[in-house]
């Protein structure tokens, strides 16, 4: 049997991935991409493949309905987010699908707190500086007592709300969702959004895009925040509006941003968020730590060989 892999972490390390599928009888295909594959590539490819492991790439009704209609008979998306897989399709083309909830949200912490720190006390505009000669001292934001709004309370939410606790930050909270404990109720304040947005320094977003939360952040909500907001996104693009965001940028009413993710990824070169010096830019990288990509792989691979019917050698993944 075939599977095709699509996840750019796990093609970065897919050669201590590939002899578990070889060990389980598979072959494993692994195209040639930067970050997603086209539908037209996907339906050329797929109809040839028993089983996908997927990362951000267009998992259609077109896309899944061409490999079914040849060997396809299962799909894993790799990692939390699914807003690029069509379950319903999945669902009607009697697909078995999974993704692989709880992998990553200590990972993504760290990098959604490396932008609050980049963005208070502006490391990323000082390296700039230095390594173009000169040694500019621009005088930063002290964390401690400031104030963060944070869109998420999931696996990846609550563990920046603990780091960001731990740097003496007063949160508010907005997840509809949200199943506080009596400890998280002491320590945040949990408000239906925008509500106490005109009193928060920094905002970030770290949930799901969904129909309801594809962008929640736009200008009316920007413009609730005191001049100089900072932003940070490690969820999904769509969460903010990128046009909405440059004009806040163009305006002062947002000072700075830490993006890991856009809502055309890669980001085109003409992109005008590109223009601010002062944001810090990443490639959809939050989760892709050695130790993370082994952990959630690892589920991945399970859960597909499952699907397959494919007996699973516990030894294989020592």
């Amino acid at each position: 049997m075939k599977i095709l892999l699509s996840c750019p972490p796990m093609l970065g390390q897919v050669d201590l991935f590939r002899p578990i599928f070889e060990q389980h009888g598979l072959e494993l295909i692994c195209p040639n991409f930067v970050q997603t594959l086209s539908e037209d590539e996907l339906c050329a490819l797929l109809p040839d493949m028993d089983g996908w492991i997927i990362g951000d790439d267009p998992a259609t009704y077109r896309v899944l309905e061409a490999g079914k209609k040849g060997k396809l008979k299962a799909v894993v998306k790799w990692g939390v987010g699914v807003d690029n897989v069509d379950f319903d399709a999945c669902k009607t083309l009697g697909l078995p699908v999974s993704n692989t909830p709880g992998m990553f949200g200590e990972e993504v912490a760290d990098v959604a707190l490396g932008y609050i720190i980049g963005l208070a006390r502006e490391t990323f505009t000082i390296d700039q500086g230095v390594r173009q000669g000169a040694w500019p001292k621009p005088a930063g934001m002290s964390l401690t007592g400031k104030k963060l709004g944070l869109i998420g309370f999931g696996d990846i939410g609550q563990a920046i709300a603990k780091r960001c606790r731990a740097f003496g930050l007063d949160l508010t909270i907005w997840d509809p969702y949200a199943k506080p404990s009596d400890q998280d109720i002491s320590n945040y304040a949990f408000k239906s959004f925008p509500a106490g947005m005109e009193e928060v320094d920094f905002l970030v977003a770290s949930c799901a895009l969904t129909p309801e939360t594809k962008y929640m952040v736009d200008t009316k909500v920007l413009n609730l925040a005191p001049k100089g907001l900072k932003v940070v996104n490690v969820s999904r693009g769509g969460i903010i509006k990128e046009k909405d965001l440059v004009e806040a940028l163009a305006s002062g009413q947002v000072s700075a941003a830490g993006l890991d993710v856009f809502e055309e990824e890669p980001l085109p070169m003409d992109a005008p968020i590109r223009a601010f010096e002062q944001c810090i830019f990443g490639t959809h990288n939050g989760s892709n730590t050695v130790d993370a990509v082994i952990r959630a792989s690892h589920q991945a691979m399970r859960l597909l060989f499952g699907f397959l019917h494919v007996e699973i050698k516990e030894a294989a993944f020592k």
